[in-house]
């Protein structure tokens, strides 16, 4: 098997997915188009050198729709020869696409490639594509549907997580991601986003708060307790976990992950295509898996993945030096750390997206992305980067610096 290494990564700021976001002017194929050809320029590429480009998109419909990494490609000037293809699945869209793309070169079909992703959540709303998961009664009763924020209060509640752990867990992503800022840990990854004009609408992250503490966060309701309570989920949730009596409802805009705009790119390729142009590996991807789980509790596919991406590398959990887990909730990350008893000195180190936010389709892409950097910055030598999923899913990636 040809084996897949990573040459390059580059990711936009998160802008707030609001209207009053900085990104909230650029379009979808606009913001994809920048970590492209951000990607093209920094490694000097000409056109059609690229084999394919695989993007995550959560909402592919109105702007977004269209298979938009084809788009996108021509856009940033890839070249008339470079294809594209859109992947959803969910939040792991963007890890995903990194998979895809280094699964062509593993399988000697391509040479080099690039996996990322793009969500313009303050330009597409989230759940603008609808499905049957949400909107059947057929499928969603029988599947236990809940909304995840009911998941997120569910897990916290099975697994003993009070609103004092999600919140202290909240404040640590704040202050890490405002560390990482400040000590310009993201710089050489950030592509800054401009206007037509050339004048910068965004180079920095702009959802983080790093003000935040515990007494701010006290303040804040949970947001889920009316939806569990007056919508009938707490219900739903009891009835698909009857060993928990009453859901708690802990989680709030402060602990979960925030609605952002942003796209990300990853360069990947064989030894010999680096070789060619002159690009230098910095890591290759060893080994990826992907599991389904159960669809009421929904959000604790990432400890399961790990078992199998574990077992698929003959790695045990003490190979890992980093784990990156996407702050979707702060109790997923707590129960990912509780089920393999981890320090958390080892989990996100660069805070999450409860503080720099969860561009849906993009994120399993800047996850990466922070883990490759990290490695080279920390020294170490392997990490692991996993998402939960809606409807009961996990996906996971090992990478190894080289």
């Amino acid at each position: 098997m040809t084996e897949a290494y990573i040459y390059d990564h580059v990711r936009t700021p998160r802008g707030r997915g609001k209207a009053d976001g900085s990104l909230h002017t650029v379009p979808t194929l606009q913001l994809a188009t920048v970590a492209l050809k951000a990607i093209k320029e920094r490694n000097h590429l000409g056109e059609n050198e690229i084999d394919d480009v695989v993007m995550g998109c959560v909402d592919p419909v109105g702007e977004a729709g269209g298979d938009i990494p084809r788009m996108a490609a021509l856009s940033a000037g890839l070249g008339q020869g470079v294809p594209g293809v859109q992947i959803n699945r969910f939040c792991a869209s963007g890890l995903d696409s990194v998979n895809f793309a280094a699964a062509q070169v593993m399988s000697g079909q391509h040479d080099l490639t690039i996996g990322g992703g793009v969500e313009s959540m303050s330009r597409v709303g989230i759940g603008a594509s609808g499905g049957a998961w949400v909107a059947d009664p057929s499928f969603a009763i029988a599947n236990y549907f809940m909304p995840q924020g009911i998941s997120a209060d569910l897990i916290a509640t099975k697994y003993g997580f009070s609103r004092d752990d999600v919140d202290a867990y909240a404040m640590q992503s704040q202050k890490r991601a405002a560390a990482a800022w400040e000590a310009g840990r993201f710089k050489h990854s950030i592509a800054p986003v401009k206007d037509i004009n050339g004048l910068t609408l965004l180079d920095r992250d702009e959802h983080m708060r790093p003000s935040t503490d515990m007494q701010s966060l006290a303040s804040l309701k949970p947001a889920f307790t009316m939806m569990g309570e007056q919508g009938g989920f707490d219900a739903v949730a009891i009835q698909a976990h009857p060993e928990v009596e009453r859901v708690l409802h802990v989680h709030h805009a402060g602990n979960s992950s925030g609605i952002v705009d942003g796209s990300a790119a990853v360069l990947i390729g064989s030894k010999e295509a680096g070789a060619k142009h002159g690009l230098k590996p910095r890591a290759r991807v060893r080994a990826f898996a992907n599991i389904g789980t159960e669809p009421a509790i929904m959000l604790t596919g990432p400890v399961d993945v790990t078992k199998k991406v574990l077992a698929r590398a003959g790695m045990s959990i003490s190979d890992i030096d980093l784990f990156e887990v996407n702050e979707a909730f702060a109790s997923v990350v707590l129960r990912f750390a509780q089920a393999f008893d981890l320090d958390m000195s080892r989990i996100n180190v660069n805070g999450g997206a409860i503080a720099m936010g969860h561009p849906l389709g993009a994120t399993g892409a800047m996850l990466f992305g922070t883990a490759l950097d990290e490695l080279e910055r920390s020294g170490k030598a392997t990490a692991l980067v996993t998402l939960c999923i809606g409807g009961g899913m996990g996906t996971a990636t090992i990478l190894e610096r080289v």
